[in-house]
């Protein structure tokens, strides 16, 4: 799996780029710089869903709706996702 849609002559020739931009000993520190910042986002991104969680349980709201909301989203975005699928079973 190629990430941002970016063909592997793309991915090499940014790699390259980088390099020569800032040089092999300055990638990894980039590279770990990088990581630790998005397992921060990470970290505060569940933080925040416990608070809320945390938060409706404490009030007490019935989570029930909210169960059937996400399956009904669930079914409308697999009719989404192969709006053709119909038309090639069809053929």
């Amino acid at each position: 799996m190629v990430p941002l849609f970016i063909s592997t002559p793309e991915l090499f020739f940014v790699l390259f780029v980088a390099v020569l931009l800032f040089g092999t000993d300055k990638i990894p520190e980039i590279a770990r710089t990088l990581g630790k910042g998005m397992r921060q986002l990470r970290d505060a991104t569940s933080e925040i869903k416990n608070e809320i969680n945390k938060s409706v349980e404490k009030a007490g709201v019935d989570t029930s709706l909210i169960d059937e909301v996400k399956e009904e989203v669930e079914k409308a975005k697999e009719g989404l996702e192969d709006p053709f699928g119909s038309i090639k079973r069809n053929k």
